[in-house]
């Protein structure tokens, strides 16, 4: 029988693990890892499968804001109302619920912070129940998704001593 929580760890290591890998790994046959696999997105519980880009190294003018939105929630709909509204945006790349001093948490990627500031006067503070936001600009990135971004810029000049 293969636990789930070591099978999902593994792929979500390292999503390009081959069947017969992960079996070895787990000391199981491909196809039991092929089957439980094909369970586990039936279920929902796998959702995708995503490749982490620097994009600092090949589209470094691109920018993400984390804005906090207080809400009420609507009458009858509560906060995942507005959740499922704002997350529908292609640029949304995430959206919590949160405890804490604001109530929803967007992650919003666009190319300039004029775009990010439009989506929010726009799209986000003409929804119905929503009280303020607040919008923070990620200067750099050190580390996302479990992942270390290498931003050591290196100064390969020879240092001249007098």
């Amino acid at each position: 029988m293969i636990d789930d929580i070591e099978l999902l760890r593994l792929i979500e290591n390292n999503s390009r693990l081959s069947y017969e890998e992960i079996g070895t790994m787990l000391g199981v046959s491909s196809a039991e890892v092929e089957q439980e696999i094909t369970r586990l997105k039936d279920e929902n519980v796998i959702l995708g499968y995503q490749t982490i880009i620097n994009w600092e190294k090949k589209a470094p003018d691109n920018c993400i804001g984390m804005i906090e939105v207080r809400i009420t929630p609507v009458k009858n709909k509560g906060y995942d109302h507005l959740a499922q509204v704002l997350s529908k945006y292609d640029k949304v790349t995430a959206c919590y619920l949160m405890s804490g001093g604001f109530d929803l948490m967007i992650i919003y990627e666009d190319k300039t912070l004029r775009d990010i500031a439009t989506f929010v006067t726009e799209k986000i503070a003409t929804q119905e129940g929503v009280l303020s936001t607040t919008t923070h600009f990620i200067l750099k990135k050190y580390k996302a998704s479990g992942v270390i971004y290498d931003n050591t810029e290196r100064d390969d000049r020879q240092a001249i001593i007098l």
